[in-house]
């Protein structure tokens, strides 16, 4: 009996959602530590700096290698400080600011420069504050606005990198902390949500103009939050996601703000979370990492991916250790990095990891069929 030739036929079954990018571990901090800053360097590198530790507020400083995947502590902030924010200059020097420690809410100001791993003082501002928002202007300067100093702010000031010196600028409409900044394309910056101690949900949103150093009201966002990420998309449109809401607690809820046309919700995400983050990666999707979930949930490991071409969130693949307040920094690679963070009621996180998106298959080795001749 002569068997003819097979005809293999591969039937390409559809890619789980879950497989479009996996975490895996890399050097772990030298420090554990929430509440600090990351920024990405010129070079590639990423600066982590300050933050809460096992010994209370830190003034300690590590820079990530990329190319070995390690840490080295590098100068200290001179002070310790967590809660505060931290901007890349033009001149590729970092802008640390505010803050507190233990006793005091910080009105001091820290300069990095990666040249020489050094820390010297970049000024001091009028009003201490936490919980502030930081946003480098198209002309150079940076804006720090609202926080908190013991009550909630409308103050603002600007950073000038040419001088070293702070100066005031116009205020905001409406007190607020632990809101959002977001530089628009036009070079305005949106300001969303937060809170403070007569709405503890603001839906109110401010857009500053650096031209005339003024705010002018933009609306109400639809659903009143604070402790939420924003995150401007290619489409110049600003994605608005989870936080916390005190009457419903962690929030699910997305919308999207346009510069012409106001806010309009858009897909929910799978897991209520706050205190997480979210990273524009290279192809113009959104990655929503960790987070602080819906009780009794304190920690998430689970992760979303943001199509803002379809509106919708999609599983992606969970990071190794569940964590809330840790940094997230897209790397020039198109990795992203997270880093630190709490676990549970105290856990302290010195781990780190590393997301990569899978390429697309045109095929999966599923089912196969052999025909006869």
């Amino acid at each position: 009996m002569i068997i003819g030739p097979a005809l293999v036929l591969s039937l390409a079954l559809p890619q789980s959602a879950s497989a479009a990018g996996v975490w895996t571990a890399t050097g772990n901090l030298k420090v554990a530590r929430y509440y600090h800053t990351a920024t990405r360097l010129v070079d590639g590198r990423v600066l982590v700096a300050g933050g809460f530790g096992p010994t209370y507020e830190l003034q300690s400083a590590e820079l990530y290698n990329p190319a070995t995947g390690e840490w080295t502590l590098t100068g200290s902030l001179g002070a310790v400080r967590k809660r505060h924010t931290a901007t890349l200059l033009n001149s590729g020097k970092v802008l640390v600011a505010g803050g507190n420690n233990d006793l005091n809410f910080l009105n001091s100001a820290r300069l990095y420069d990666p040249a020489s791993e050094t820390w010297s003082a970049g000024g001091t501002f009028t009003t201490a504050r936490i919980d502030h928002t930081a946003t480098l202007l198209n002309n150079g300067k940076v804006l720090i606005a609202g926080g908190f100093d013991g009550n909630y702010l409308t103050s603002a000031q600007l950073y000038d990198p040419a001088t070293n010196t702070w100066s005031p600028t116009g205020p905001l409409n409406t007190r607020r902390a632990v809101h959002s900044a977001t530089l628009l394309a036009d070079g305005q910056v949106l300001v969303v949500g937060g809170t403070n101690d007569e709405d503890y949900n603001l839906r109110s949103a401010e857009i500053y103009n650096p031209t005339y150093g003024s705010w002018a009201n933009a609306g109400l966002v639809v659903t009143g939050r604070y402790n939420h990420t924003a995150t401007l998309l290619p489409n110049h449109q600003v994605l608005v996601a989870g936080g916390y809401n005190v009457f419903t607690d962690e929030l699910n809820s997305a919308e999207l703000y346009d510069p012409s046309s106001g806010s309009s919700t858009t897909g929910s995400l799978s897991d209520r979370r706050t205190e997480f983050t979210a990273t524009l990666l290279n192809d113009g999707q959104v990655l929503a990492a960790g987070g602080k979930g819906y009780f009794p949930t304190n920690d998430i490991a689970g992760c979303e991916l943001y199509d803002p071409a379809a509106g919708t969130w999609s599983a992606t693949g969970s990071l190794n250790t569940s964590r809330y307040r840790h940094t997230a920094t897209l790397l020039l690679d198109g990795t992203v990095l997270v880093a630190g963070g709490i676990q549970g009621t105290g856990q302290y996180l010195d781990s780190a990891e590393l997301y990569a998106a899978l390429p697309p298959s045109p095929y999966n080795p599923g089912l196969m069929l052999l025909l006869w001749d």
